[in-house]
């Protein structure tokens, strides 16, 4: 997600995101069908939420450079921006539920999050010093480039996640941190640790809810709602385009920093939270949940996010959006193709098998090896086989928890 620039003019950092888009273990991890972790196929409606959000992502960083011409592309741009991280985050959170701080699952966390963001903090910035003839452009990890905030975020979400499954009420406590994070310039850029907080209460709410809740928001009725809502919600941006700040959707910023007193972050984390939660809802009620053309996409959306922002950035210092093509009504609809088009294609198959090594990288040589690891995995043959005698499902030590993935 393109957002307005930093003040030094080097970062358009997206607001989310990513999902895979879509969070410690790498995003080729099982995804079961039915309740997550009761079978061994993967759940096509996760997949398929992966990829439709992936998509909107990319859209989403290509309007940037091209919406200012269009008040209804301005209008579009906030509702997209309004709920597509939040989804991606919520998904994040589900499928976290089992972290712990077994070896194994800190080995994916690091594999799976930990080295991508290494490798693509470093790669953003060398690109812009090539492309953008900047040689004078730092290489920091600790000030998160353009997409990699998402995973800096996801990374310490997931160490985190103990804390939030022992807590009593973890939802209002995590909005409380939200809330105090609005009101706190002094926070700085360091990690990215406004978006952190800001975005934590969806990853929270993620791990509190269970696979009946996305049903209920699968429903017909449900289905049909989110049509007006959408209309709505178009409409109300369109009144709201000239009177408030898109920044305040991208969460990295206090309310001092975006020039509104003090007491409107709160205020807006509340009232941004309700509003992308109806607008996640509704977005979920549209995702088939039947095997698509594009489900098998689902596993490969961390390559389409990390991977289409150097297009992006790319036509952002070559000039490509200058043009007056992109900023009309069939240059806008070409735009928003070619991003759907180059997104999908990052997501499949032949570019996955060749950026693993740096996406999934098994790096079996800088782990000890794990003692108990044979013994757990016997455990759960024996529990699979246990539950296809019986005819059940089965029931793992973690109590039907979903299997960690990112969700990007």
């Amino acid at each position: 997600m393109t957002d307005s620039p930093r003040p030094n003019g080097n970062r358009r950092t997206p607001s989310p995101p990513v999902s895979s888009p879509g969070t410690g273990a790498p995003p080729a991890d099982a995804q079961r069908s039915g309740v997550p972790g009761s079978g061994k196929r993967r759940d096509a409606f996760f997949d398929n939420a992966k990829y439709l959000a992936i998509v909107l992502v990319a859209v989403g960083h290509f309007w940037e450079p091209i919406k200012d011409d269009s008040r209804f592309m301005e209008a579009a741009y906030t509702v997209v921006y309004a709920f597509h991280m939040p989804a991606f985050i919520v998904i994040s959170g589900f499928f976290s539920r089992s972290f712990d701080m077994r070896p194994d699952r800190l080995r994916r966390l690091v594999t799976g999050v930990a080295v991508p963001y290494i490798v693509f903090e470093t790669a953003y910035p060398l690109f812009k010093r090539v492309v953008d003839d900047d040689p004078g452009q730092e290489v920091s990890l600790l000030d998160p480039w353009y997409l990699t905030w998402f995973l800096c975020a996801l990374f310490v979400w997931r160490l985190t996640t103990p804390i939030w499954k022992a807590v009593r009420h973890p939802l209002p406590l995590a909005l409380g941190l939200a809330m105090l994070a609005s009101v706190s310039p002094r926070i700085g850029d360091d990690l990215d640790l406004q978006r952190v907080l800001q975005f934590l209460p969806y990853f929270v709410l993620g791990l509190c809810l269970r696979p009946e809740h996305f049903h209920l928001v699968r429903r017909r009725l449900v289905r049909f709602l989110a049509v007006p809502v959408f209309v709505s919600a178009l409409a109300l941006a369109w009144w709201a385009e000239p009177r408030m700040t898109t920044g305040w959707l991208y969460h990295r910023d206090s309310a001092q920093e975006l020039g509104a007193p003090w007491w409107a972050g709160p205020v807006m984390v509340l009232v941004l939270f309700g509003c992308s939660l109806l607008l996640t809802a509704c977005f979920f009620a549209w995702v088939p949940g039947r095997h698509m053309w594009f489900t098998a996409l689902g596993a490969g959306t961390l390559y389409g996010y990390l991977l289409h922002g150097f297009v992006v950035k790319a036509g952002d210092y070559r000039g490509w959006f200058d043009a007056s093509v992109p900023h009309g009504p069939v240059g806008a609809v070409a735009v928003t193709v070619f991003a759907a088009v180059l997104v999908t294609f990052l997501c499949s198959g032949p570019v996955q098998r060749v950026f693993r090594c740096v996406m999934e990288p098994r790096m079996e040589w800088a782990f000890r090896r794990d003692a108990a690891g044979p013994a757990r995995a016997r455990g759960r043959g024996q529990e699979e086989r246990a539950a296809r005698e019986a005819g059940g499902t089965r029931k793992t030590r973690e109590g039907r928890e979903a299997p960690e993935q990112v969700s990007a």
